[in-house]
């Protein structure tokens, strides 16, 4: 079995958990292929490389794809993955971790479920922009957002739904997320979240004018349309964090992917128990911890 493996490049006091993955890794029958970036992160954190073939940009083959990170670092193996369809193990060495979900300590465990075939693969939609962005992958797995500059006042984004005009949203920005992305920027700004195989987009204003505007779910066969205005006429594309500064005037259309992403799951790991671990649902806050 081979398997690639992408990795966050800044490991700075990673390095027994990384040592812990390899090992595990090692003591079974795959073939390992290493991202060359992630080498270079390893070899300035003075991680020993293990054994297997480095490799640069896409041109590599591979049965399943290792992401040693947090979902930042998933989102970024995503990309590389593209539209080939190779599913993706998310490692977690960061935080929160919706997508790489599996904790270092549980490698060992689910390294012998994967040889064993005790795992499933979920489909993950994603959001396409086929006009407004002109730089990278257009693409997104988590959202598509239109935001104000960093030192310019709100903007004002004119949003159509199928043709139909929805809204004039006059606000630091506004976001359409992926049911995947709906427990990550959205929902730091008052979405909902949508379960991952919900076949739906999230339309959320950042920091809106009006306090009467509220985030819009909308089915994910819909072509989203935005129209910016600005007063220093400038604005931001944003992709999963891939941004593009942009001029008013030129139209945003968003539609779905004609491929997925696909996930790596254990047997028993549920999107429900991830919430209520990772968002600490029924926990106490007068326990002392």
């Amino acid at each position: 079995m081979k398997i690639a493996i992408f990795g966050k490049r800044y490991l700075s006091g990673k390095k027994e958990e990384i040592s812990t993955v390899f090992a595990a890794m090692q003591q079974r029958p795959f073939e390992l292929l290493l991202d060359h970036s992630f080498c270079q992160g390893l070899q300035e954190a003075g991680i020993p490389l293990p054994k297997g073939e480095i490799f640069t940009g896409e041109g590599f083959s591979a049965d399943l794809v290792l992401s040693l990170g947090g979902d930042g670092s998933f989102l970024h193996t995503a990309e590389h993955i593209g539209n080939r369809g190779i599913p993706i193990l998310g490692i977690n060495l960061g935080r929160m971790g919706f997508l790489a979900d599996v904790r270092c300590r549980e490698t060992d465990e689910v390294l012998s479920e994967i040889l064993e075939g005790r795992y499933h693969i979920e489909e993950r939609s994603l959001l396409h922009i086929s006009e407004g962005y002109h730089t990278g992958w257009p693409y997104a797995l988590n959202e598509i957002a239109v935001l104000k500059l960093d030192t310019s006042a709100m903007i004002t984004i004119h949003a159509y739904v199928n043709g139909n005009y929805l809204n004039t949203y006059q606000a630091d920005g506004l976001m359409v997320a992926t049911p995947t992305g709906s427990t990550g920027y959205s929902l730091s700004v008052g979405g909902p979240i949508v379960d991952p195989q919900a076949a739906n987009f999230v339309i959320t204003p950042v920091a809106p004018h009006s306090l009467n505007v509220r985030p819009l779910v909308i089915g994910d066969n819909a072509e989203i349309k935005l129209m910016v205005e600005s007063r220093n006429r400038h604005f931001l594309v944003s992709l999963d964090g891939r941004s593009e500064e942009k001029n008013t005037g030129e139209e945003i259309i968003l539609r779905k992917a004609p491929f997925t992403t696909r996930i790596i799951k254990r047997n028993h790991h549920l999107f429900f128990d991830t919430l209520r671990k990772k968002l600490l649902w029924g926990a106490d806050p007068r326990t002392p911890v």
